[in-house]
């Protein structure tokens, strides 16, 4: 079965100019809360939020956006929208824009850390529903297992040059 992609044209508005977009899954309690948390350590705006589900708004791109992957793993969209970072990926390319994390940004890279923290960040991912009660309903969707089709998008960001 073919993964239905999202390319946004330049032609739609950019809800956030200028800024990375996190792009999240807004019914998951776990990624409501990451979000909360990133906004209160986002102290200039340096990131705009915004659900995943909401495709019609989704931010201008030059990577195609699955929606699958963008349910599966938090996506980042550049401010330039010339690149798309996914899970752990993202985390280590929004590490280097928060002030309370940019100390932590360098250990991101040592050697091993990458390997532990894609996995740590895909389970935690794939038991997000299990992870914080939820009581709306919300936490009943069920996603499909990763294709192999999917794998390829999100490599790692290198980090910016200072």
């Amino acid at each position: 079965m073919a993964t239905a992609t999202i390319t946004p044209t330049r032609a739609n508005a950019d809800p956030a100019k200028g800024r990375g977009v996190v792009l999240y899954d807004g019914v998951c309690p776990l990624c409501q809360r990451s979000v909360r948390v990133l906004k209160k350590l986002d102290w200039f705006g340096l990131l705009h939020y915004q659900d995943c589900r909401d495709t019609a708004n989704l931010p201008p791109s030059e990577v195609p956006l699955a929606l699958s992957r963008m349910l599966e793993e938090m996506h980042v969209v550049t401010p330039d929208r010339k690149h798309a970072y996914a899970g752990f990926a993202a985390f280590r390319w929004m590490a280097w824009r928060l002030p309370v994390t940019a100390w932590l940004a360098p250990l991101l890279y040592l050697p091993g850390v990458p390997w532990l923290g894609r996995r740590a960040y895909l389970w935690v991912a794939r038991h997000r529903y299990d992870l914080v009660p939820c009581g709306d309903g919300g936490c009943q969707v069920r996603l499909p297992a990763k294709r192999a089709e999917d794998r390829g998008q999100g490599t790692d960001p290198k980090p910016p040059v200072v």
